[in-house]
């Protein structure tokens, strides 16, 4: 730095300013590079990509496939918003690669044993995706149950001369059984209090004796208790194998014909065959679901021409205020991947 400051010639002024110019130069060169998926960077993300830039040089998907030796060497983080995918093949043009910063919680999607089995880090973005996702949940529930969206449809449409009766179903004093009583879980549960409605819930561990009375929760140890009893039962699981298929034939057939079912956790948690079939024969009144297998579903899915089921396209924690807490959360974790720091939200293989 001191051989190039000499370089530069003129007055005090000019030289000032070469000073500054050449710090901006070497800090710009001192930054680590990430991949991005230009699906994220174009998209999704659009608006927060900027953020990430101000730490990172940033390289597309597709320029790093087109030109794996000049770029893959070169980056030392992943950024992760379902794209890109991070599989063998990627991971094997990425020699340097320190860290997969996850935006979400959510990990399903990623190999973490394998990963990790390549001393790469791994992180997501907890904590900061609670309320967005619980108030999508809530906002599910009531739209299925008073029929928001067949009541915009009837006041739109300009063939209906008449207002129709839209019997909806009653919120407040209803029972919501709370499948997974984690951090969004218990947020659900909050605003359920202030419906006034009966809290149950099912988790794999109970919670403390103070969380319950804060919020009103009944424990059911027996999931099949929860869903013999609940108006609404609302899935708020993570995607293991041990919740994958979770609610099936049989769960379904526990369930009030009246009751509802609402998904914010992941498709798969979900028989979807079986979904269709229990909603067709009035097994259950109706489903409510911001996720599904797959995203989106294939245009001629049942699922998708039953008037008693609401579908959202996985819009959970898709705020302005949330994506922005992720996705300074992601670029924290990543940076301190790169300079060899405790990640403030890694996650280990299990």
């Amino acid at each position: 730095l001191f051989f190039r400051i000499r370089k530069l010639h003129g007055s005090q002024s000019m030289l000032k300013y070469g000073l500054i110019s050449v710090l901006c130069q070497v800090m710009a060169e001192d930054k680590p590079w990430a991949l991005i998926s230009e699906k994220v960077k174009d998209v999704y993300l659009k608006d927060f990509v900027k953020l990430m830039a101000e730490h990172f040089h940033l390289v597309d998907h597709k320029d790093l496939l087109q030109n794996p030796l000049l770029y893959g060497p070169k980056i030392q983080a992943v950024f992760v918003w379902y794209y890109p995918r991070v599989e063998r093949s990627l991971l094997r043009l990425l020699p340097s690669l320190k860290v997969v910063a996850n935006g979400g919680v959510g990990i399903d999607h990623l190999d973490v044993a394998y990963i990790s089995s390549l001393g790469v880090k791994v992180a997501n973005t907890p904590d900061v995706v609670n309320n967005a996702t619980a108030d999508t949940a809530m906002g599910l529930l009531l739209a299925s149950a008073r029929k928001i969206v067949e009541g915009h449809k009837v006041a739109t449409d300009p063939e209906i001369s008449h207002k129709p009766f839209l019997m909806g179903v009653e919120v407040s004093g209803s029972t919501v059984g709370i499948v997974g009583m984690g951090r969004i879980g218990y947020k659900v549960a909050q605003r359920s209090r202030g419906f006034d409605m009966k809290i149950l819930y099912h988790n794999r561990s109970r919670r403390s004796v103070e969380d319950e009375e804060a919020v009103g929760a009944t424990y059911c140890q027996k999931i099949d208790d929860l869903l013999r009893e609940s108006d609404f039962v609302v899935l708020v699981v993570n995607l293991t194998a041990e919740t994958t298929g979770l609610i099936g034939q049989r769960e379904l057939s526990l369930m009030k014909p009246t009751a509802t079912l609402v998904n914010v956790s992941r498709g798969l948690v979900v028989d979807q065959d079986a979904l269709v079939k229990a909603l067709q024969s009035g097994t259950i009144g109706a489903a409510a679901l911001d996720v599904t297998h797959p995203e989106p579903l294939p245009r001629d899915h049942p699922l998708l021409h039953l008037p008693q089921v609401l579908i959202t396209p996985h819009i959970g924690t898709s705020t302005y205020e949330t994506t922005r807490k992720m996705v300074e959360r992601a670029v924290e974790n990543a940076l301190a991947a790169v300079k060899g720091l405790p990640l403030p939200d890694e996650v280990k293989p299990k």
